[in-house]
């Protein structure tokens, strides 16, 4: 399943003003749940893995030293049944993102799941081979210009080597995921969507009570966060089992497999050096009391208050435009600014709109949040929304589609080397919300209609870069302390409690209940980890950005060619034609000093 983006809080509003919203069209998949080409495919996928584990099993090593044109089929039929399966779980997870409360459909994601596992089981021995072989036979085989178009998959491939096991504990630990890690975050998935919260004697599900949290009104805010700590503490013994879980099956898989560090193997997987990682974090927890601690204290003052509560966190400013922004209008919005960019930036994101790739109701039992799914390059990418007609909502929107016109441009290299790193993925997806900014912000005609479009976008990037990051802090906090034993709830919140007390500082008041609110973030569930992606992001693009503006020509061709790029280079080969380094010490305070200087100008508004 795809990963959302950050939770942050979507706004309510009426369905009649925010016009048609559209609603996917997965046919270009699969006609349907219980259509003949399923079964048939489901079929083709297990026949044609048993095959091929007969036709290569133990024949590898052989093939790169005598016979490479022979292992180039195997790798593009490897490749071939690679599509056929993520085909089949994309149809799949994207229908039961669609309706996660629905049986039928539980069911079905559920049967397909196990199937794939199953046939995936008879390909595993394919990657654990490939890294067997001896590097010099490697090495002369790449010499072949049909094994080298693979290089990048192979020497990706061939990084994780150190950390691999015995081929039979591998084939365990496969086969156990659909039991183990899986099999908990569908119930966390099941049982988040199936919550219900009361306010005012109307019982909503998660993301209308989110909404509220942005709501004009501070009262209703108070009652939403009085009615998501409700049911978060109901449940917080479901939410507290799930989390432990999940915490000991990654230590005892990093065990195993020898990862030093609790995140190494999201760093391996992200191709980014711990280091890298490490300076990220430290520079931005340097940077809180310059960022989020400053905002806020303004913000207090702008809501004529000492002290924020946490639900007044994201509340609207005084004379912020409220108005529900219409479906139409939201698609014009971004369209408009990709246009700005490129014509074929435009071109492609379009597709989304017209072809049926998006999901923009918020339903009952929908999965909560949004995500771009690249599907596989034989389809298409789909874009899940939960539209609410604000501001944030159309920023959304235009995060989402950076990520779909990414996954288009990489989808030629083909299913192993499409997939781009997320580091690298949220790039893509920040910077369309950077161009839909500066364009509504050239737009601005007054000064009070700046600063409250200066305020909303430092309050986005707070909550994408320092909110992140105290995420990232808390999971290391939780799954540290979790290899000394299972962790209470009582526990965790402390944990939650702490890393939002440092992040947001004195200004904001950590109200009675605001503990449980770890509960509801499904990165901590689906992706452990991911969380320093969005920030990682947030600053490359600040950078890029940055780049944008002085150069004077050729940029957009070197911002298609790194996300035609996918997963076939190394961020520093990506960033070096921008003249940017992530390794650069001062690389990440650049980043930051955007967001500072977008407060400084708050403060110098003030004060005019």
């Amino acid at each position: 399943m795809p990963t959302p983006r950050p939770v942050h809080a979507p706004q309510s509003s009426s369905a009649a003003t925010l016009g048609d919203l559209p609603e996917w069209d997965l046919t270009d998949l699969y006609p349907s749940m219980d259509a003949p080409e399923v079964e048939a495919d489901l079929k083709a996928m297990l026949d044609r893995s048993v095959t091929f584990e007969t036709s290569y099993k133990g024949r590898l090593a052989e093939l790169a030293a005598e016979n490479v044109s022979a292992l180039v089929l195997a790798i593009r039929a490897y490749e071939d049944l690679e599509d056929l399966m993520g085909r089949l779980i994309s149809f799949a997870g994207l229908a039961y993102a669609g309706n996660t409360v629905d049986p039928k459909t539980q069911k079905f994601y559920g049967d397909v799941q196990e199937q794939i596992t199953t046939a995936s089981s008879h390909l595993l021995f394919f990657t654990l081979e490939m890294n067997k072989i001896d590097d010099a036979v490697m090495d002369a085989a790449l010499e072949d210009s049909g094994l080298a178009h693979y290089r990048p998959w192979i020497e990706d491939l061939r990084k994780g080597k150190p950390y691999q096991l015995e081929d039979r504990v591998e084939q365990l630990f496969h086969e156990k995921s659909v039991t183990g890690a899986g099999a908990w975050n569908r119930l966390f998935d099941e049982t988040m969507a199936s919550l219900t919260f009361e306010v005012e004697g109307e019982k909503l599900s998660i993301e209308p009570t989110l909404n509220l949290l942005v709501d004009s009104n501070p009262e209703k805010r108070k009652l939403a966060s009085e009615a998501l700590t409700k049911t978060f503490s109901d449940n917080l013994r479901t939410f507290t089992l799930i989390t432990n879980t999940l915490a000991k099956d990654k230590e005892i898989s990093d065990r195993w497999r020898n990862f030093s560090d609790i995140a190494d193997s999201r760093h391996l997987a992200n191709r980014v050096e711990r280091e890298v990682v490490d300076a990220m974090v430290s520079a931005v927890r340097d940077a809180y009391p310059r960022l989020s601690h400053r905002y806020y204290k303004l913000k207090a003052g702008w809501l004529g208050m000492d002290q924020l509560n946490t639900w007044d966190r994201n509340a609207p400013l005084p004379d912020a435009d409220s108005r529900i922004i219409p479906w139409t209008e939201a698609r014009e919005t971004v369209l408009s600014a990709y246009e700005g960019f490129s014509p074929d930036m435009a071109e492609i994101a379009s597709r989304f709109f017209d072809k049926g790739w998006i999901d923009a109701p918020a339903r009952s039992g929908k999965a909560p949040g949004a995500f771009a799914h690249p599907t596989v390059p034989s389809a298409h990418p789909y874009v899940l929304l939960n539209y609410q007609g604000k501001v944030r909502d159309v920023m959304t929107l235009a995060h989402e589609l950076g990520h779909g016109v990414h996954q288009v441009l990489a989808g030629p290299n083909g299913p192993l080397m499409a997939p781009t790193p997320l580091t690298l993925a949220e790039t893509a997806s920040v910077f369309g919300e950077m161009l839909t900014f500066k364009s509504l912000l050239a737009k601005a005609s007054d000064p009070k209609t700046r600063k409250i479009m200066l305020a909303s976008k430092a309050e986005d990037m707070i909550n994408t870069v320092v909110r992140q990051i105290a995420f990232y802090t808390f999971e290391r906090k939780v799954h540290t302390e979790r290899r000394n034993g299972e962790l209470t709830s009582e526990k965790i919140g402390e944990l939650w409690l702490s890393v939002q007390g440092e992040s947001l500082g004195p200004a904001i008041k950590l109200s009675e209940g605001y503990e449980t609110f770890w509960t509801y973030i499904p990165h901590f569930i689906h992706s452990p980890f991911y969380v320093y992606a969005y920030a990682f992001g947030d600053c490359l693009v600040n950078s890029l950005y940055a780049v944008y503006e002085e150069a004077e020509t050729g940029f957009q061709d070197k911002y298609f060619g790194l996300l035609k790029a996918g997963g076939t280079r190394h961020h520093s080969e990506l960033l070096a034609p921008f003249g940017l380094s992530a390794t650069d010490p001062d690389f990440w305070k650049k980043g930051l000093s955007v967001i500072e200087r977008i407060i400084d100008e708050l403060e110098e508004l003030d004060r005019a």
